[in-house]
């Protein structure tokens, strides 16, 4: 986190003696900068750090702090920059948490024991998008085909990565394995340059609309026996459904599984900054639901409860114990 203190005061006090000031007093005119790392800007991911910003920034005359939400490359890129100390929280998905956490996955053998969790946002289903003149209809459909697996660095890569484990393939069991950006993906598949494209979001997502109005598309249902195992084996999976009717040309609910965003942060992002931001999101509960349709029907027990797999921020659990929602020895 970077701090940068602008104080005229303490400047012209120097002039008259350090004594006559005290150290609270040059708390009042410290104002702290924190980064939350988010997604690309066409994702749900973007919208829940500029809303978090928004909120911490109409109270920053109280607390003195401002925040800043950049695009980046998603979830295992937002845990990277925290543990680097280029990001002060960033948003991630529930099974990546996990595997940052415990050492798995992209992070196999490097646990990061550091890692805090915030809170839970919305649920993520892993949502496979194709052409209708593609010939897919399942997810067995998607071998031979052009697919985009995601960039390196974000969430729907490690899931779809951990989903081709699961079906035993690899990037050569597609004709071609894209490395796409979210915010690519849509033309890529309205172009003809890819048969599917693969995202784990909230919906509604503007990415998928714009795909679905520009091109005759299908959402793909995400099940079978090996998709259960996975659901089965890690807690951080649970089935999903997509509601019909959000997007043009998909009138039916699609069956799929999906993992829930989550706000994260590390053990040495100082308390206090991350106590500030808790409360000012949840002080502001109603506003904040009303800043993205995947907000709508988020509720507080369950933001503080699922999808955790890393211990609490203490800053994250001072507030939720100051509200009654835990106990201190939780």
């Amino acid at each position: 986190m970077k701090r940068h203190a602008f104080s005229a005061a303490a400047f012209s006090g120097a002039l008259l003696g350090a004594a006559m000031f005290s150290a609270p007093a040059m708390a009042q005119d410290e104002e702290q900068f924190i980064t939350i790392g988010t997604g690309g800007q066409t994702g749900v991911y973007y919208v829940v750090g500029q809303s978090v910003c928004r909120l911490v920034n109409r109270g920053s005359d109280d607390h003195g702090i401002r925040c800043n939400a950049p695009s980046t490359g998603g979830s295992v890129a937002n845990i990277n920059g925290i543990k680097s100390g280029e990001l002060d929280m960033g948003v991630a998905q529930s099974d990546v948490q996990y595997q940052a956490y415990n050492g798995t996955g992209n992070f196999e053998g490097e646990p990061y024991e550091d890692l805090r969790a915030v809170f839970k946002i919305h649920g993520e289903p892993l949502t496979v998008l194709a052409r209708a003149d593609s010939g897919i209809e399942s997810l067995g459909d998607l071998e031979g085909k052009r697919v985009n697996i995601g960039n390196p660095g974000s969430g729907q890569r490690n899931t779809m990565e951990v989903v081709m484990g699961a079906m035993g393939w690899d990037k050569s069991s597609f004709s071609r394995a894209e490395e796409l950006e979210a915010a690519e993906q849509a033309a890529a598949l309205s172009d003809n340059n890819i048969d599917a494209m693969v995202y784990v979001v909230g919906h509604p997502n503007g990415s998928i609309q714009e795909a679905t109005t520009t091109v005759d598309s299908r959402l793909v249902p995400i099940e079978g026996e090996e998709i259960d195992a996975l659901i089965e084996e890690y807690p951080y999976y649970s089935k999903a459904v997509i509601p019909g009717g959000l997007y043009e040309g998909n009138d039916e609910d699609v069956n799929t599984f999906g993992v829930s965003a989550t706000l994260v942060s590390s053990a040495s992002v100082d308390e206090d900054v991350v106590y500030e931001a808790v409360k000012t999101v949840f002080e502001n509960f109603d506003r904040f639901k009303r800043l993205h349709p995947a907000f709508e029907n988020l509720n507080e027990e369950e933001m503080i409860s699922q999808g955790l797999s890393a211990p609490l921020h203490d800053g994250a659990k001072r507030y939720y114990v100051e509200r009654g929602w835990m106990d201190e020895d939780e």
